[in-house]
């Protein structure tokens, strides 16, 4: 059974920085992309950035040159680093990974992609 475990989340003041981890378990193979998704209240889930297989990664405009996901192939587990956060960085984040490649596309990072979920975790940015 797949298990995605987030942490790290928590307040930080504009311009700060956040590291979210997400520990993954239950997977047969190593081919399945990883992805983080955020949603703020009243508005849609949306794809923040993605890292498949062979370490492609993809991300949303709005969080290009500020955050990075990466991974640790032997701890199976996907970081999202978080830099320079603003108020509208905001959100419940989630991890998300499912079994295809994303060909360095946000096409390829949408929420009914993706089958396993993480619990979520807050991310505030305040003041």
């Amino acid at each position: 059974q797949v298990q995605l475990v987030e942490s790290g989340g928590g307040s930080v003041q504009p311009g700060g920085s956040l590291r979210l981890s997400c520990a993954a378990s239950g997977f047969t193979g190593r081919d399945y992309c990883m992805a983080w998704f955020r949603q703020a209240p009243g508005k849609e889930r949306e794809g923040v950035a993605a890292i498949d297989a062979v370490g492609i990664t993809a991300y949303t405009d709005s969080v290009k040159g500020r955050f990075t996901i990466s991974k640790d192939k032997a701890k199976n587990t996907v970081y999202l680093q978080m830099s320079s956060l603003k108020p509208e960085d905001t959100a419940m984040y989630y991890c998300a990974a499912d079994y295809h490649r994303i060909w360095g596309s946000m096409g390829w990072v949408q929420v009914n992609q993706f089958k396993y979920w993480g619990q979520g975790i807050l991310v505030t940015v305040s003041s």
